[in-house]
């Protein structure tokens, strides 16, 4: 016993682990600062849970406007993690690089545990480690300043922990991975249908909502939904849609499922080559088994997806919607590259298969690594820049609306309304009514500047007699931004031109 307390709490295989996890982040830091030049974030969603948390570590409340609480995320554990790092005095790039590399690491180090629960032999097991580390798409994750990481190392810790017959605290690990990105709670569902027995399946599923019962009621109480606002701005069908009265909601389901599947298997195929034909072979040899049923998530991904709430396919945003399924697959593959193994005798061949899977690795890395960084400089240089100018350039109680609300309400740090609905959950029926219902809440709200894609908008756009241009910027590049070009309004209610200090004459009501 006294032996085993003296073990240190990492071996040398897990060490390697966060070695190669290391050069793989090294690379895209490199390629960032050689095409961004500085250090930033690939998305302005990343900005969006800053903001956030800046805004709930200052006591502002969780919302997008100060002391305007607001179901507005979907990852709200994330956020409130990233929060507790400000209220330490992180500043919020750090803050949200340093937690996206530490649960890249324990991702890493939970992958390697759960391949050996799951019946990987002890070198296959750290391979697929090796591999979970070495994809792309989790690489970029840790480094985006989303919730990618966090969702993932808490999917890995609940098959872990599922796969050693920890139900309730699988339960409760699915449940955490939920509140880091919803589409997990496929998992919750999966792990209950494991059970196999109706009151088994009811305490895992009740472990699992009670520890997302509180977003749940902070959306009841900010929004009137279930879900957060972002769902409901973003869903164009499904069952959300349906509640949310879109138009033939279900026909928008039937559509998009084809291309949900298709591109589900294009995000595998992308990450390594190999990962469809062995984890095929793997679920095989798991019918029945705990990781089984969690591995099926691998197939019922799309299909829930579409029929649940869908907006974005399974590879929006280098798969962020997806990637914390990845270690199972990964574990998957490895158990079916397992498999094939025991019937190969020839030394040769087998490291002749290796050397190809290690190949097709490593082999998408650099064009990722440079694709991460483009799509850095294009924050950098579109939202990142233009909040930075409202923040110079506008009086702290400006009025802006906006369709981009990350980096302009983080740097500019002003009041805003969402155009697209995600901070501003009460313009989704003007919207949906369309130009005209807009603009007359606009003319409600009375804006004194519009920062917007024209293209996004082009009824507004194109209002000269209420909107005169004052700042465009236009990316060279564009690689991830919703416009090549953004442009900053002067409105007619700017108070310069309004001639009075408060230019809404109608308040909204």
């Amino acid at each position: 016993m006294g032996r085993r307390w003296l073990r240190p709490p990492l071996d040398g295989p897990d060490l390697g682990i966060l070695a190669a996890g290391a050069a793989a982040l090294a690379l895209f830091i490199h390629a960032e600062r050689r095409i961004a030049g500085h250090w930033g974030l690939p998305l302005d969603d990343s900005w969006i849970h800053l903001r956030l948390a800046a805004n709930l570590a200052a006591g502002r409340g969780f919302g997008i406007n100060p002391g305007e609480p607001l179901a507005a995320s979907t990852a709200p554990l994330w956020t409130v993690a990233l929060a507790g790092l400000l209220v330490l005095g992180v500043p919020g790039l750090a803050a949200a690089t340093t937690l996206g590399v530490a649960c890249f690491g324990a991702t890493g180090l939970l992958v390697r545990r759960l391949g050996r629960a799951a019946g990987l032999g002890p070198g296959l097991a750290v391979a697929a480690a090796l591999g979970s580390v070495g994809l792309a798409r989790l690489v970029w994750g840790a480094l985006s300043g989303m919730e990618v990481p966090l969702a993932t190392a808490l999917v890995t810790a609940g098959a872990w922990a599922a796969v050693r017959g920890r139900a309730h605290v699988a339960a409760l690990g699915f449940g955490l991975a939920t509140l880091a990105r919803p589409e997990a709670g496929l998992l919750v569902a999966l792990h209950a249908l494991a059970a196999r027995r109706f009151a088994p399946a009811l305490r895992r599923l009740g472990a699992a909502l009670l520890v997302v019962a509180p977003q749940v009621a902070f959306s009841l109480a900010t929004v009137g939904r279930l879900v957060p606002s972002t769902v409901a701005a973003k869903t164009t069908g499904g069952v959300i849609g349906q509640a949310e009265g879109v138009r033939a909601a279900w026909d928008v389901t039937w559509t998009v499922l084809p291309r949900y599947l298709g591109e589900w298997g294009l995000v595998l195929h992308a990450d390594h080559v190999g990962l469809i034909p062995l984890a095929a072979i793997g679920l095989i040899g798991l019918r029945g088994l705990p990781l089984g049923w969690l591995a099926a998530g691998l197939l019922v991904h799309p299909l829930a997806a579409a029929v649940v709430a869908p907006s974005q396919g399974p590879g929006f945003q280098w798969g962020r919607y997806s990637a914390h399924l990845l270690p199972l697959a990964v574990v998957v593959a490895l158990l079916g590259l397992q498999r094939l193994g025991a019937r190969v005798r020839a030394p040769a061949l087998r490291a002749a298969a290796v050397g190809f899977l290690v190949l097709a690795l490593v082999a998408p890395l650099p064009a990722a690594a440079d694709g991460y960084a483009w799509a850095v400089e294009n924050i950098n240089t579109m939202q990142v820049r233009l909040g930075r100018w409202v923040a110079g350039h506008t009086p702290p109680d400006t009025l802006i609306a906006v369709n981009d609300i990350g980096a302009l309400t983080y740097f500019g740090d002003r009041r805003i309304v969402d155009l697209v609905g995600l901070a501003t959950p009460e313009i989704l029926p003007y919207r949906r009514a369309g130009a005209a219902a807009l603009l007359g809440y606009l003319e409600r709200r009375c804006p004194e500047y519009l920062v917007i894609f024209p293209t996004w908008f082009p009824e507004l756009a194109g209002r000269d007699d209420l909107f005169r241009p004052v700042l465009r910027v236009r990316l060279a590049n564009n690689v991830v931004a919703g416009g090549d070009t953004m442009v900053v309004y002067e409105t007619a209610w700017h108070r310069a031109r309004a001639g009075a200090r408060s230019p809404c004459t109608r308040p909204f009501s």
